[in-house]
């Protein structure tokens, strides 16, 4: 017995896709540097120092005088020797000038002519202590500091920037397709009959 029937046989559509990446180009240049350092103004002022050693009194102790002061020693002890002398004549000249009041003036004078002067010495350094004189200037330094500003005409360059933007292509390769097939079909109409 023939059953009737239908057939189908369908084909799927099928889609095809082309993707092109994007590509992304970036090119940064250096930047243009123009960097300048002026030297800072500086100006110094300076007054040098100054040693000063006086050791005249020291060599004076040593006896190594110069002629100058040799003479000024001299002359010195000249007239304090000669003040010294004026004042025992003119005591002496008082002391025999009152004669009559008692006393043995003449054997007194000559016995304080005959001795010789106590000198009050104890011990001595040679050159005495403190006859080195030493004067210290330690000077004087000024400075002064004027710093400068950087001068900077530093210039940025932009990057260079290529873009490519990303593609898809969609396309249909091949259409759905549906096959229909009638076997053993008919169709019976009034006084009719057909095979489909």
């Amino acid at each position: 017995m023939n059953f009737p029937q239908i057939r189908l046989q369908s084909t799927p559509a099928s889609i095809e896709v082309k993707t092109t990446h994007g590509k992304v180009e970036i090119e940064t240049p250096p930047p243009s540097l123009n960097i300048q350092q002026p030297k800072a103004k500086m100006e110094i002022e300076r007054r040098p120092s100054k040693l000063t050693i006086d050791q005249t009194e020291a060599r004076a102790d040593m006896d190594l005088k110069s002629v100058r002061r040799r003479i000024e020693d001299f002359a010195s002890q000249g007239y304090q020797d000669w003040l010294s002398g004026l004042a025992r004549v003119a005591q002496d000249g008082d002391e025999l000038m009152m004669i009559e009041n008692g006393g043995n003036a003449i054997a007194e004078q000559a016995k304080r002519i005959s001795e010789k002067p106590m000198y009050d010495f104890n011990i001595g350094w040679i050159p005495s202590a403190g006859s080195v004189k030493i004067q210290y200037d330690p000077g004087e330094v000024k400075v002064n500091i004027e710093p400068q500003k950087i001068i900077n005409n530093t210039q940025v360059v932009k990057p260079k920037l290529n873009v490519t933007k990303a593609q898809v292509d969609i396309s249909l390769q091949r259409y759905a397709d549906l096959q229909i097939d009638f076997v053993n079909l008919k169709h019976v109409g009034t006084n009719y009959e057909q095979e489909i």
